[in-house]
């Protein structure tokens, strides 16, 4: 491949894995799917459907639910069309419902619905009922359509409220089918699972039972997160029988830069700086890619990074490039996805908006930018190019980071590793609480949908609506007090969102959640949108809009924090002499104080800006590690170096949880001091930055030897001499970096590994496995 840009002397690559081909398996079509139906499939190229299209379809149609958890691109879509569909035709009354994580994939299966519905002509009227949809449209939705395509948000909010006016499609409502239910997890996966036992307990009101149907990427133990989503016993189907064309991938470390970084530290050239240049290479070649981007600020950067290389070298091809994420209006997202599956574009830069299963057929490449913080997403994306038959080629560009810098250096952790598992937790009193509110209005809470929700927890937390006055005990159950209309935030994300505006024409240009706004769009922040950049005026907390203006400036945005932490609980622990190893409940407390202007090219930092935001308060749970003084005497660590080693441990953990968690580093947060105020010691924090929590540390705490010995692994294996991005700099870190001691740092993790690894026979006291997966 011929570069656009020229002048590298060093390989990048420091891996590539050649993964074969893999031939289909093709069974017969179930006697009872309706000829019409088979027809329909033929006329779109499908002859004879894949084995485990049939074996979930199966099972479906004879009233069990299933999940089928098979690759991206294997044709789950027929696994669940089949069963729904053959109901559809069979009985003129019956209904399905449709959820999907993204209005995306809800579109883009709805396209090819409509052409099967169309050519069996049964009456089936597939149709989007989201928040795009025009009023008068959700009326004809709701009186007529007997597919329903939606998504969590649209059933909380808009579809379970108002039942009454759905009793129909609920008292005839044959199947549910869970698109990508691999990504339901964390806080907003544990939102999901109680809306959908608040639809089940809807649909037992209208005397239904509808059979669910899940559909999931390869995620370790798809049976166990499914019952954990929906709550019921499910089939698990895992033998995929789709073909699949040979992939080459390739492991991608950018070069060290000549430039220096904060307090002059050595830095890498940035992910996002090369996955431009590769994007720009392989438009150049021809090739039709698709660049995956950890953030929308990230993915125009890429898409304006590939247009500027491409018009010194091709300049012809400068506009079949684009930048596509969240936060675009609807007509904006239709427009750029049909034009990468018509082929008008050629390249595009986007978040994990398209990573799941949106039909984008005819795809070479994929470039992933970072990895994208799980095994089972990194394959999601990477799967994206090469569908069918066709070879392809996925590139991951690892970001100046320890965790990427650790993955590129040791490719088993990519290549070897199975993937994890759903992590998410119903019994979060920050999330069953609002649920159990919300079920509560649509229907009056009785002793018998205890177990539904989870038994002695909801009684619990039920006991505390009833004390706050949001719900009224009676003999006969649980009712709704009518004070305003109860909700729960499905995302976590702090509320209602934020809303950017140009300033000069009023034009809308998106949104962005409540909770990251201050930290992303506060006053002087710079914002990119579809290849533009603004600069943020005004953040208006109160009215909730970001005003902003068009500008060209040679410097980014950094936002800068403090935070406070107190120990409310602790759950669990581990003594280890002389280091106790926690789990517990934790508060919070953060708030933005400034932001640094860095260059774009160097990172160099221009100013630092003063802001006045208010602090946020969080309630969450948090893993943590405490080490007396004997222990830092015996790793020569003397008291004034404690908190540099303590401060560099903390980044290097935040970074490789995702090792062992299916989180990303922004989803979790951190605190270290030689001396904590709460143990009195020198103490090393990592907490979900969720309300209630999500999973993360405790998975931390589970695999506390796997995670921390990776995390000194990654600082060893560093080649710089005294810290950089790669492996104890942190790119959130509130305190600019300072003070760090990567050396310390490794003897201090040093010790607490060798010290938790030997207490590992002692810790079925605490009901925990350390190194291991929780018993549930």
């Amino acid at each position: 491949m011929q570069r656009v840009r020229r002048g590298r002397t060093s390989d990048p690559v420091t891996h590539v894995e050649h993964l074969p081909a893999r031939a289909a398996v093709h069974v017969d079509w179930p006697a009872w799917v309706p000829p019409s139906l088979r027809d329909a499939y033929a006329a779109r190229g499908v002859s004879r459907p894949w084995s485990h299209q049939v074996e979930a379809a199966e099972a479906a149609f004879s009233g069990e639910s299933v999940v089928v958890a098979t690759g991206t691109a294997s044709g789950k879509s027929l696994a669940y069309q089949l069963p729904t569909l053959s109901a559809l035709l069979s009985d003129p009354r019956a209904t399905a419902l449709y959820l999907s994580p993204t209005k995306a994939l809800a579109a883009d299966q709805l396209r090819g619905l409509l052409d099967v519905a169309e050519a069996v002509n049964g009456g089936v009227r597939p149709a989007l009922y989201d928040g795009d949809t025009a009023d008068t449209e959700r009326e004809w939705v709701r009186a007529h359509s007997r597919l329903v395509l939606t998504n969590p948000d649209m059933l909380h909010r808009g579809i379970l409220p108002r039942h009454e006016a759905w009793a129909s499609f609920f008292r005839r409502l044959r199947y549910v089918v869970i698109d990508e239910c691999h990504s339901y997890r964390g806080v907003f996966g544990s939102h999901v699972a109680h809306v959908l036992r608040r639809l089940r307990r809807v649909c037992a009101r209208y005397r239904s039972s509808p059979v669910f149907v899940c559909a999931s990427a390869t995620v370790s133990d798809p049976g166990a997160s499914a019952f954990s989503l929906v709550g019921l016993p499910v089939r698990t189907v895992t033998d995929d029988g789709s073909p699949r064309g040979a992939t080459t991938f390739a492991l991608w470390e950018p070069p060290v830069s000549p430039l220096v970084g904060e307090r002059g530290v050595p830095t890498r050239r940035s992910a996002t700086a090369e996955a431009a240049d590769l994007l720009a290479d392989l438009v150049a070649e021809g090739a039709r890619t698709l660049a995956f981007v950890r953030s929308r600020r990230g993915a125009e950067a890429v898409a304006l990074g590939a247009k500027r290389a491409l018009a010194e070298a091709v300049p012809e091809l400068v506009e079949q490039v684009a930048a596509y994420r969240a936060g675009y209006l609807a007509d904006d997202r239709r427009e750029l996805e049909n034009a990468l599956r018509s082929g008008a574009l050629l390249g595009l830069a986007s978040t994990n908006a398209l990573e799941l299963g949106v039909d984008v057929t005819g795809l070479d490449a994929v470039v992933l930018t970072g990895y994208p913080g799980r095994i089972a997403s990194l394959w999601q994306q990477a799967g994206r190019a090469g569908r069918g038959s066709r070879d392809a080629l996925a590139v991951l560009v690892a970001r100046d980071d320890p965790l990427d810098s650790y993955l590129v250096h040791h490719p088993s952790a990519v290549f070897g590793r199975p993937v994890e598992a759903t992590v998410l937790d119903p019994s979060n009193p920050y999330v069953l609480g609002p649920q159990l509110a919300c079920a509560a209005a649509e229907l009056p809470l009785t002793e018998a949908d205890l177990p539904l929700f989870g038994g002695d927890a909801a009684r619990y937390a039920l006991d505390g609506l009833v004390a706050a006055g949001v719900l009224r005990r009676r003999p006969a159950g649980w009712y709704w007090t009518s004070r305003g209309r109860p909700d729960a935030d499905l995302r976590g994300t702090g509320g209602e969102p934020v809303s950017i505006v140009e300033a000069s024409t009023g034009r809308l240009l998106g949104t962005v959640d409540a909770g990251s706004a201050p930290s992303s769009v506060h006053t002087g922040a710079v914002h990119l949108h579809r290849g533009e950049t603004f600069v943020v005026e005004e953040l208006d907390l109160d009215d909730l809009v970001a005003l902003v203006r068009r500008a060209e400036p040679d410097w980014y945005t950094q936002s800068q924090d403090v935070t406070e932490l107190d120990i409310v609980s602790v759950e669990h622990q581990v003594e280890a002499d002389g280091v106790q190893l926690c789990f517990g409940t934790v508060d919070v407390t953060n708030q933005v104080v400034s932001f640094q202007r860095k260059r774009i090219l160097s990172g160099e930092v221009l100013d630092e800006q003063p802001l006045d935001l208010p602090a946020q308060q969080l309630r969450t749970r948090a893993v943590w590690y405490t080490v007396e003084e004997s222990v830092l005497a015996l790793a020569e660590l003397d008291l004034p170096d404690v908190g540099g080693a303590a401060h560099a441990a903390e980044h290097a953990a935040i970074g490789l949880l995702p090792l062992v968690a299916s989180c990303d580093r922004w989803d979790i947060g951190g605190l270290s001091t030689a001396s904590h105020q709460d143990t009195g010691l020198a103490t090393v924090f990592v907490y979900d930055g969720h309300p209630g929590g999500a999973g993360f540390a405790e998975r931390g705490f589970d695999a506390a030897v796997e995670w921390l010995t990776a995390t000194r692994d990654a600082i060893v294996g560093c080649e710089c001499s005294t810290g950089c991005p790669s492996c104890v700099y942190s790119p959130k870190c509130g305190n600019g970096n300072d003070p760090l001691d990567k050396a310390g740092a490794v003897r201090l993790l040093t010790a607490v590994v060798d010290r938790v690894r030997r207490a590992a026979p002692r810790q079925s006291t605490f009901g925990v496995q350390v190194g291991g997966s929780h018993p549930r």
